[in-house]
């Protein structure tokens, strides 16, 4: 428990220098800030398959899987790609989700902080149940495996027109329901006083509590994701925190071309499916750990390529069909 109580404050320290610190004073996030940014956490997250390793070398953290600490270290890495790739959708739907609700560029940063916040307590919830019925019902394997595929078709064959309205999705109306809403803001707050004795919330706190309620749909998809490569519950959840904590930053970084990656899609429904048909066959049919590595690498090295080559060029087609 020592490595895992440096752990989460660590993360805690981070946090707060993050909005203490760097971003005490709400601003726009240029391109090159955020790029400076992801730059850094990609950075700090491939430094700690190191520490890994270490850990693993020195057992000061449990090994319940008996990993060697290279194949810890691999496992770690394909985790946090997996989880940093499959982060892509949830970048396109927070996107819309800022724009439906109109919030400035400035006070952007402030909802993503607080709504990684929340992704940390129910991606830990999430991952230990997890690993919980992969370690006591081994037949559970065989479900993730299946729903991953099927959401790998599912999204093969989806169309443009299963759009997300923010604004017409449940979560906005029960909300509504529940609570007095405002079109008004004030600042960086998340409630303001109104004509009546109850404050109302204003659209900085809708846009967090969507965007909180849509990570933990995603997080359906991305948890059992991780779980084909390893149900070491340190792993799964060290890999998931790095890849949360690089999202905003690479929210901004990716925010105005997220155009130009519209391949990136089939990247996504390639790694789905391999990691869907791993955990199917893994009686049969053992990956090393460098083959999964090699694969979702390629496949995200292959998605941006291809992206870049003809991302525009689908856009324009796109654009002039309408």
């Amino acid at each position: 428990m020592v490595v895992w109580s440096l752990f989460l404050l660590a993360v805690v320290f981070i946090l707060a220098l993050d909005l203490g610190v760097f971003n005490k004073t709400p601003h726009i996030i240029s391109t090159k800030e955020a790029s400076k940014w992801t730059l850094v956490w990609v950075t700090l997250s491939f430094l700690f398959s190191g520490v890994i390793y270490w850990l693993y070398t020195t057992n000061y953290i449990a090994n319940p899987d008996k990993l060697e600490p290279a194949a810890a270290s691999m496992k770690f890495i394909t985790g946090y790609l997996i989880e940093l790739s499959l982060s892509v959708d949830n970048i396109f739907v927070i996107a819309i989700i800022f724009s439906s609700f109109k919030i400035p560029q400035k006070y952007q940063h402030r909802v993503l902080f607080w709504g990684i916040l929340g992704a940390i307590v129910f991606r830990g919830l999430m991952i230990f149940f997890g690993v919980m019925l992969i370690n006591r019902f081994t037949w559970t394997t065989y479900i993730f495996g299946i729903f991953l595929i099927f959401t790998a078709i599912k999204m093969l064959f989806s169309g443009e027109d299963e759009n997300f309205h923010p604004k017409d999705s449940f979560i906005y109306k029960t909300l509504g329901r529940v609570m007095p809403l405002t079109s008004e803001m004030e600042g960086e707050k998340f409630f303001i006083a109104t004509n009546t004795a109850k404050k109302a919330a204003t659209p900085l706190f809708v846009a967090l509590i969507v965007i909180e309620v849509m990570d933990v749909l995603f997080a359906v998809d991305s948890v059992p994701a991780i779980l084909a490569i390893t149900s070491d519950p340190f792993l799964v959840f060290s890999s998931n925190i790095f890849a949360i904590l690089g999202l905003r930053s690479m929210y901004f970084f990716l925010a105005n071309m997220l155009a130009k990656f519209s391949y990136l899609e089939y990247s996504l429904v390639a790694i789905l499916a391999f990691v869907g048909l791993k955990m199917l066959l893994h009686d049969y049919i053992e990956v090393p750990e460098w083959a999964s590595l090699g694969f979702i690498a390629l496949s995200l090295l292959l998605g941006v390529l291809v992206s870049l080559q003809f991302g525009e060029e689908k856009v324009l087609t796109d654009s002039s069909e309408e």
